[in-house]
């Protein structure tokens, strides 16, 4: 029988922890409070190429409580996936590695994120589920929108 290398390939080499911190600059003071912290969340999401057809993807998640203007911790987790891609077309590449590969690294992500805030002794964050379609999407749009249409020119 016949290889078929031609086939296309998707396969996880490996998700992994690639970064993670935890601050808390203004303890033990400020875990005297008794006022509700603020949350804020910023996610991020990063593809390169590792080697010929292998791409790590990373996925990562800030998050600042505060209290007022004073933070009462700061976690950062960085997420990363090991994939194989081959023969997948060039216009479904960018797909995959910004919706596909996210999906499967971000339920690790969350667990790191929850649990690091856990052990730190605070209640859990629980990062919201993505859609990471929409938000792939919603990139795509961002960027055909800055491009100017027409006639390009350099200086």
């Amino acid at each position: 029988m016949a290889e078929q290398s031609n086939d296309p390939v998707f396969q996880i080499q490996r998700v992994y922890l690639k970064e993670a911190s935890l601050e808390q600059p203004n303890s033990p003071a400020i875990l005297l409070e008794q006022e509700q912290p603020s949350v804020d969340i910023q996610l991020g999401v990063e593809a390169q190429q590792a080697a010929d057809g292998v791409y790590e993807v990373a996925v990562t998640a800030t998050v600042t409580t505060k209290i007022k203007d004073r933070t009462v911790f700061l976690v950062e987790a960085k997420q990363a996936g090991i994939f194989e891609i081959r023969n997948v077309p060039a216009e479904q590449m960018n797909a995959v590695m910004g919706i596909a590969c996210p999906q499967i690294v971000y339920p690790y992500l969350r667990s790191n994120v929850s649990d690091i805030v856990t052990r730190a002794g605070f209640p859990p964050v629980h990062l919201a589920e993505i859609n990471f379609q929409a938000m792939f999407e919603q990139q795509q749009q961002a960027q055909q929108a800055e491009q100017p249409s027409g006639i390009i020119t350099t200086a």
